[in-house]
């Protein structure tokens, strides 16, 4: 037993002092994606938490999805998912958690977290003070732990601030922003004007459930009572889930920091208002067997504040997609802004307006521009408010905070400081470095002078050249327009023949349509356009684009203009790289359209979008010539993903053992192997709410072996389904080839986007 008698001294708490290289306050999707970055790259992370799970607002806490660059599918940004660790976050939820679960969510950061022997972790330890080193530079945070009563006291020579409201970057005494700008600052033509309101307010969330019984409902006394007070109450009915009443906001004209708490309180009063009214009021009888079973604890915060690095992206770096040199990372969700009085506002709920394509963010908006060692990372980087609009979704964040561990990395490595990093040459180390874990960088590709697969020869067992996609009996009527967007070579463009159903005689109106800006997915530029008269009857039509040559390489858009008299065959064929896009509109009863108001700044332009699987069929075809893009050469030209091009080595259709090969001409010393697969970076992979019809990517490896030069197996992979694979050889292989030999995917045509391999370093 343990007895301690009276003390006339207070007593002091316990206390905890650690030392490391980086520490991380904030465990949401940022800092958690920073820790595990730096950690891999070999410096040692504490990282902070004051919440008993990892995720911020995509943990169990809060429960909203992961979205970033590929959003909902609701823009023209096609293969966007964030690469990196939130994509190998994003795939292992899929594979273990199609339903949408949050709680996996919580267990899979959790596990990433804990795997990691650099990283010590802190859950329910809160930042509260710290101590700086004259006046530009932090020495230690200070943060207790209310489960343990322990003070920790952690000093590094590095800080990243990823706590959502900044609060190490506050205490630094950091510059910081809060609410707008007006329009003539950053010469922004969206800044919105004091009855729209500055500031974002926060959500909360709920989930109901179906007993299969009647269940009753007694409101608490702080309910709202008066259901009229909300503006859209009429849009409110019986749901599986509030999650899908985001626009259950409020807090935007208060302190979003400070007033939390007054602002969840105005939430609780509201959610649990609006399930009175669903139970009770009498006009949703098919409520009667649904019971609340969960309402957030805390409100899914989206703005407070913003700090100030040694650039601030703003609306023109989103809408222009302007070309940094420091490019780190990248955005593509929409400038999304919402009115600060939230629920209680006659303005829509929210007001969203898209660019033509994915834009760059620079590294000088990751770091303070006036605390030496601090990075920033998350919701709070150097952006205004409009910009911030676009960057602040949980994917976007992780995708720079990946960027800030492993600029950690090099400082510490090399004894510099944040802003050492943005010279030139050091610049290019890290975007290198980053593009090496999987991160993609828009208009940037790997130029990897250690990478002994750029000196050899490259053969494969096949490749695919796709001169047809079979039909498959299935029909798909021209309700709307519909495209195949195709990669296609420099030169004259291809003939892409399409097999047509004709109800009357007719006439059909296709298009040739490619993007202004090369990379881009918006088909804004009309290259040619036929009118081919059709009789009743069964088709097989040729879309000729006449005498357009294309000058690079690049994907453009076969496009069938709507015609409710005619429908075209499916196939069931799905490849990497290959996609059927929809003219589609933004929402139900909405144009197919962006149309802005004039003089804002922002593009019009139509929404091309394919549908998510098990919808989504490309349309049958035939191609002449048969595009020959696919070749074995593609893995090593330092691109994972379609970019203006396929950049994979398909094998072809009926190849029953894929193989590619690597030959040099003396023997060489390998010690690792970085293999990239297709997990179908145009999916979003909603993290939860949203059911998903598989688990595992169609188009991905799924068992693999690496043969030496005798034919010997020194590695194989029976149950893949991740896109990076970096296999690490327990003794160096010694051999003059390497077989990659393909044994089974998840569903498609054997496809490889990335195949890198490293010697012996001296003296290992």
């Amino acid at each position: 037993m343990s007895r301690e008698g009276f003390s006339v001294a207070k007593r002091p708490l316990r206390r905890e002092s650690l030392k490391t290289d980086l520490v991380v306050v904030g465990g949401g999707l940022a800092g958690t994606c920073a820790a595990i970055t730096a950690a891999r790259a070999g410096i040692r992370v504490v990282l902070i938490q004051d919440r008993p799970v990892l995720g911020g607002n995509a943990s169990s806490e809060v429960r909203l999805w992961i979205l970033g660059a590929a959003a909902s599918m609701g823009n023209n940004n096609r293969w966007a998912r964030e690469g990196g660790v939130v994509n190998e976050i994003l795939v292992e939820n899929m594979h273990r958690n199609r339903e949408g679960n949050p709680t996996i969510v919580d267990s899979i950061l959790l596990e990433k977290v804990v795997e990691e022997p650099n990283i010590t972790l802190l859950l329910n330890t809160a930042v509260h003070a710290l101590e700086k080193e004259g006046s530009d530079r932090i020495r230690s945070v200070t943060a207790y732990c209310s489960q343990n009563e322990t003070a920790y006291v952690v000093e590094a020579p590095l800080f990243c601030d990823a706590s959502g409201d900044g609060v190490a970057a506050f205490l630094a005494g950091a510059a910081f922003r809060m609410g707008a700008e007006p329009k003539e600052e950053f010469d922004e033509g969206f800044a919105p004007g004091p009855d729209y309101g500055g500031l974002l307010g926060h959500s909360m969330y709920f989930y109901s459930r179906d007993t299969g019984k009647p269940v009753r409902f007694v409101a608490p006394s702080f309910a709202l009572k008066d259901i009229t007070k909300l503006p859209k109450w009429k849009q409110l009915g019986p749901t599986s889930t509030g999650c899908w009443l985001w626009w259950l906001e409020w807090g935007g004209r208060l302190d979003t920091v400070h007033k939390t708490e007054t602002i969840k309180w105005e939430l609780w009063k509201v959610v649990y208002g609006v399930w009175d009214y669903i139970k009770n009021s009498g006009k949703f009888p098919e409520a009667a067997n649904l019971t609340l079973e969960w309402v957030g604890m805390i409100p899914g915060k989206r703005e407070s504040r913003r700090f100030e690095g040694d650039y601030m992206l703003n609306q023109r770096d989103v809408v222009e997609q302007h070309t940094h040199p420091d490019a780190v990372s990248y955005g593509g969700w929409s400038i999304d802004l919402h009115p600060a009085d939230g629920v209680y506002s006659t303005f829509p709920s929210c007001t969203q307006w898209h660019s033509k394509g994915i834009y760059q963010i620079p590294y000088r908006c990751l770091y303070s521009r006036n605390i030496v060692n601090l990075f920033l990372a998350g919701r709070i980087i150097s952006a205004s408010h409009v910009a911030f609009g676009s960057t602040r979704v949980m994917g976007t964040c992780a995708n720079s905070a990946q960027a800030v561990g492993m600029a950690a990395t090099l400082c510490r490595k090399e004894n510099l400081l944040p802003r050492d990093i943005v010279r030139e040459d050091r610049m290019r180390v890290l975007q290198r470095e980053l593009l090496k874990t999987g991160q993609h960088i828009p208009r940037l590709r790997l130029d990897d002078p250690d990478d002994l697969c750029r000196r050899a020869a490259i053969t494969a067992s096949s490749q695919l050249r796709l001169g047809r996609l079979e039909p498959s009996g299935k029909m798909r009527p021209l309700d709307g327009a519909w495209a195949m967007l195709l990669p296609v070579p420099e030169g004259r463009v291809p003939v892409v023949s399409f097999y047509a159903e004709v109800l009357a005689d007719t006439t059909l109106q296709a298009e040739l349509r490619a993007s202004s800006r090369l990379g881009n997915f918006t088909p804004d530029v009309k290259l040619a356009a036929v009118g081919m008269p059709l009789r009743k009857g069964k088709h097989r039509v040729a879309v000729c684009a006449f005498d357009v040559k294309l000058e690079r390489p690049q994907y453009v858009f076969f496009c069938l203009m709507e015609n409710p008299n005619i429908s075209v065959q499916l196939s069931d064929r799905r490849l990497t790289g290959i996609l059927a896009c929809r003219r589609a509109p933004l929402g139900p009863g909405k144009a197919t359209s962006q149309a802005p108001p004039e003089g804002i700044g922002i593009d019009s332009f139509d929404m091309w979008r394919p549908q998510r699987r098990p919808d989504g069929q490309n349309m049958a075809l035939s191609i002449n010539p048969p595009l020959d893009l696919f070749g074995p050469n593609n893995v090593v030209n330092g691109l994972a993903r379609p970019t203006t091009g396929p950049n994979a080595w398909v094998a072809a259709w009926d190849d029953p053992r894929p193989q590619l090969t690597f030959t040099w001409d003396r023997e060489q010393k390998i010690s690792e192997l970085v293999l990239g697969f297709d997990t179908d970076f145009d999916h979003p992979m909603w993290s939860v709410l949203m059911g998903h019809p598989e688990s595992d990517m169609p188009f991905c490896v799924k068992r693999y072996r690496i043969l030496d030069a005798g034919g010997k197996t020194v590695y194989e992979a029976a149950q893949n389904h991740q896109t990076r694979n970096v296999v690490r050889f327990p003794q160096p292989v010694t051999t003059k080839a390497l077989h990659l030999e393909v044994l089974e995917t998840h569903g498609t045509p054997a496809a490889v986007f990335e195949v890198r391999c490293y010697g012996v370093s001296p003296g290992t």
